[in-house]
């Protein structure tokens, strides 16, 4: 039993246990873990230029378009503002970032526009 288990712990001259060589179970897991990391850090990158204490005001749908951008380049793929929002969820309270009540009553606040009579009136010299 010894012989056999000396052959089992051995293939092709690399121990099973080497750290050279993953474990088969965790094998199909790799790849998508170091996408995941992959795209944590470009997210990260994105974050110095794009910062989420924007996201929270007038601005913030340019801010989240420039994440989104930002991540399409560097990755090659789509990303949905949704899908910004969830990675972002990942490393920061996003309902902290929401529009309280006063916010939304001042960005929906309208005023007529007119131009000063001082405008129409020509001065002649």
């Amino acid at each position: 039993m010894e012989g056999g288990r000396a052959k089992e712990e051995e293939h092709d001259g690399v121990s099973v246990h080497s750290p050279c060589k993953a474990p088969p179970s965790s094998a199909s897991s790799l790849p998508k873990e170091q996408h995941e990391v992959e795209l944590e850090l470009r997210l990260l990158e994105a974050l110095e230029i794009y910062p989420p204490v924007k996201l929270r005001g007038v601005h913030r749908h340019f801010v989240l378009y420039g994440l989104m951008e930002f991540l399409q380049k560097s990755l090659d793929r789509h990303f949905s503002p949704d899908e910004v929002l969830q990675l972002l969820d990942r490393f920061y309270n996003l309902e902290v970032l929401k529009p309280d009540d006063e916010e939304i009553d001042t960005l929906n606040h309208e005023e007529d526009f007119c131009l000063p009579q001082s405008y129409f009136v020509k001065e002649e010299p």
